[in-house]
């Protein structure tokens, strides 16, 4: 049965949209910020191990965050569905599949888990990493595939949570987890108080002890909410008509993020033909990256609540003023961080390390991927934006392409005679594809729908 919406519910279809947007991606920058921190932290004491251990993680980086990526698309579903509901009016409807939603996403964690633990070593094979390395990556993925399914148990708690527009719920779940690592990377790193440390295996500890504190977290945060944890819903419930429409999202943005990270990953294999230096310039100046777009990958996902809502409210106005101010930050934002990279590129390089030739490839990375931050930015927020309105497909198919037919082939093409310039530029490439099929597929979709009669409430 429907409901009329309400503030307690639906809370994102009336109200300011600038607002909203504020309200909904401060706090998410706030948490993806945290989340991001772990990645420096960890690429900082990896580093003072010696650059072997920071080259194997620069070859684990885009693996975890391929894994972390399907987990995304998983919380990208239940988010959807759930804010479509909730803009719908029917609440019980979005109880059903909040709680459908958070089994289902333990379960795909436990799939993950198993299947990455076993196939560690021919997904390093194809990624060109040297024999040498091999011992230290092993040391890292065996204990993290093994506790991987604690992150998808996080993904579908904040899946709930974002679709109810609980953005501050959410971002207090990243900074438990960001400040377990915080104070745990360094002890089982490198040790501390007398302690050795367990080296580049004691990262993995500490995100495995992040994780479980996360969903402890999250546990307790939802019971405030309008949907709590309510395992008994299930026991009348459509289980595959919710897996469908989970899956109908989940399953598209799921391939879509992690294609990026795939990429990024087949990158990885092409720089390391250039040398272990350029291996460890180009994954150190990733987590450097990653850290500044935050306030990007945060809109990204405070946009799939304010849009999904007002999507199924038949607000079509609101959710197009919604994509108009995204957009337009994404613009600003990028072009400003590019130029603060630019002029500060090889400062940041010797943070990581002192070696000059590492420190060389890290600036250079940045003097040439940093004029693609905007298009990630419009890429990445329109993605968001397609995943809420069940336009999950338009969103992989850009994504595809983004990889296979612009990012790959310029990189293919350019290396014999650029070096690790072609991959760096390779990147940029595809961002600025990214970013004009991004606002054409999201202007199509916006305008083939009206706003629905009486829709403004």
């Amino acid at each position: 049965m429907t409901s009329p919406v309400s503030s307690s519910t639906a809370k994102l279809v009336t109200g300011s949209i600038p607002g909203h947007l504020v309200s909904q991606t401060l706090p998410a920058v706030i948490g993806v910020a945290a989340i991001m921190s772990v990645g420096i932290i960890d690429a900082y004491f990896v580093g003072q191990l010696g650059s072997a251990p920071l080259a194997a993680i620069s070859f684990i980086f885009p693996v975890s965050v391929a894994c972390t990526s399907l987990g995304v698309g998983v919380m990208v579903g239940i988010n959807s569905v759930v804010a479509r509901a909730l803009g719908e009016g029917d609440f019980a409807k979005a109880a059903r599949r909040a709680n459908f939603g958070i089994v289902f996403a333990c379960l795909c964690g436990l799939v993950m888990g198993l299947s990455l633990w076993l196939l560690i070593d021919p997904i390093f094979a194809l990624m060109n990493a040297p024999a040498h390395l091999m011992p230290l990556i092993r040391a890292y993925m065996a204990p993290y595939a093994m506790i991987f399914p604690l992150s998808l148990a996080i993904m579908g708690f904040n899946g709930v949570l974002r679709g109810q527009g609980e953005a501050k719920r959410t971002s207090t779940v990243s900074i438990t987890f960001a400040a377990a690592n915080w104070v745990l990377n360094p002890i089982l790193i490198t040790g501390a108080f007398g302690f050795e440390g367990y080296g580049i295996a004691g990262s993995a500890y500490a995100t495995g002890i992040g994780w479980a504190m996360g969903v402890a977290c999250a546990l307790w945060l939802l019971r405030g909410t309008p949907l709590p944890l309510n395992l008994g819903l299930l026991k009348n419930c459509d289980l595959l008509d919710n897996a469908k429409a989970i899956i109908r999202v989940g399953l598209p943005a799921a391939f879509s993020n992690a294609i990026n990270p795939l990429g990024l990953a087949v990158l990885t294999s092409r720089i390391a033909l250039e040398g272990e230096a350029a291996v460890a310039g180009f994954g150190a100046a990733g987590r450097l990256q990653s850290l500044v777009l935050v306030p990007l990958l945060g809109l990204s996902g405070a946009i799939g609540a304010i849009v999904g809502q007002n999507w199924g409210a038949g607000r079509i106005d609101r959710a197009r003023e919604a994509v108009r101010y995204a957009f337009g930050f994404c613009i600003a934002w990028g072009l400003a961080v590019a130029f603060a990279m630019m002029a500060a590129g090889a400062t940041f390089g010797r943070v990581f390390t002192d070696d000059a030739a590492v420190v060389r490839e890290f600036d250079l990375y940045l003097k040439i991927a940093a004029w693609g931050y905007a298009g990630f930015g419009l890429l990445i927020v329109g993605n968001g934006i397609m995943n809420a309105v069940d336009k999950a497909g338009f969103a992989l198919g850009q994504s595809i392409a983004r990889v296979f037919l612009v990012m790959l082939p310029v990189a293919l093409v350019l290396q014999p005679s650029m070096g690790s310039s072609a991959i760096y530029t390779a990147e940029l490439c595809a961002n600025l594809f990214g970013a004009a099929s991004a606002v054409v597929l999201v202007r199509y979709i916006l305008t083939r729908r009206t706003p629905a009669l009486g829709a403004a409430r």
